[in-house]
């Protein structure tokens, strides 16, 4: 077989992967075949396209890995801190929270096997977070599993929930800039339903006393701000206040080509444990009635 160069254009590829030039174009605009466009025309990177050739195989040799981006949720971090006990050393499981967009992209690249999104109110969920896959490339080959609903509001601390709870302090006045507010990074669904809220109140971010930006919701919960927005569950750990604004569909993004690995199934039932459901009872605000189904498929 001749040489083929570091980057190649769909001519070469068609030679490389024996198709169809027309085929190669069509794979390239759905997404499936790693390329990027330079002034209009499609170059694809022989090193992605052998690594795409593997995953092809068999659903997959990455069989032993488990990478995990996206929205943050201290559920999800406990049952993938428990597989990666349980695993030992005959298999990588990990979490990083990067927020549900940066998590997104992240798995288009084929940096990560799995992400995390929440992005609006459970009840638009299902027009919400198909509509936001497809933004991103290579959508055409994921599915969204439904992980649990939770409930999303503002973290304070338990007295300034008490005082707004008996009506001491009416909510809106968190607005005010005698409050420090830490938010989350961009791209974030935790801002984008803070960012909703405060429209509902005729307010925007650049109007928040904003003391810090928190990479996750137990970073946020650590700070020294004295509100933000985050999961019940995160006030529920840290011993917090919480006052709910919406319910919120948390769902998780699966590529289909390894969808059937051992360990993304590993992760899907341990989400149905009851032994994990009953801790996300104890932490609050979280409901498992449709844990596990498949929502939404590009086809």
């Amino acid at each position: 077989m001749a040489d083929f160069p570091e980057f190649m254009n769909a001519k070469l590829v068609a030679e490389y992967l024996d198709l169809n030039e027309k085929k190669v174009y069509a794979l390239a605009n759905d997404g499936l075949l790693p390329a990027t466009k330079v002034t209009g025309k499609w170059l694809f990177p022989k090193a992605m396209l052998d690594k795409w050739l593997l995953e092809s195989c068999h659903n997959g040799v990455l069989t032993d890995r488990l990478l995990i981006a996206g929205s943050d949720d201290p559920l999800l971090q406990t049952v993938v801190g428990k597989m990666a006990n349980q695993l030992g050393s005959t298999a990588l499981v990990g979490y990083t929270s990067t927020g549900t967009r940066q998590g997104l992209a992240m798995l288009s690249k084929g940096h990560v096997d799995m992400c995390a999104i929440h992005w609006g109110n459970a009840e638009e969920a299902s027009l919400r977070h198909p509509a936001l896959l497809q933004q991103y490339q290579g959508h055409k080959n994921w599915v969204l599993v439904h992980a649990f609903e939770r409930q999303q509001g503002l973290v304070v601390s338990k007295d300034l929930a008490e005082a707004v709870n008996s009506k001491s302090i009416q909510l809106p006045e968190l607005l005010s800039s005698r409050w420090r507010w830490a938010l989350r990074q961009e791209g974030a669904g935790s801002m984008r339903a803070l960012e909703e809220w405060l429209h509902g109140h005729a307010y925007n971010l650049s109007m928040l006393n904003q003391s810090d930006v928190c990479n996750s919701e137990r970073e946020l919960a650590r700070g020294k701000a004295d509100v933000g927005c985050a999961s019940e569950s995160t006030a529920g750990e840290f011993g917090l206040g919480f006052i709910p604004l919406c319910t919120e569909a948390f769902e998780l993004v699966i590529p289909k080509n390894i969808y059937f690995r051992t360990l993304q199934q590993q992760l899907l039932q341990a989400i149905s444990d009851e032994d994990v459901q009953t801790h996300g009872h104890d932490l609050g605000g979280y409901s498992f009635a449709r844990t596990g189904k498949q929502v939404w498929s590009a086809n």
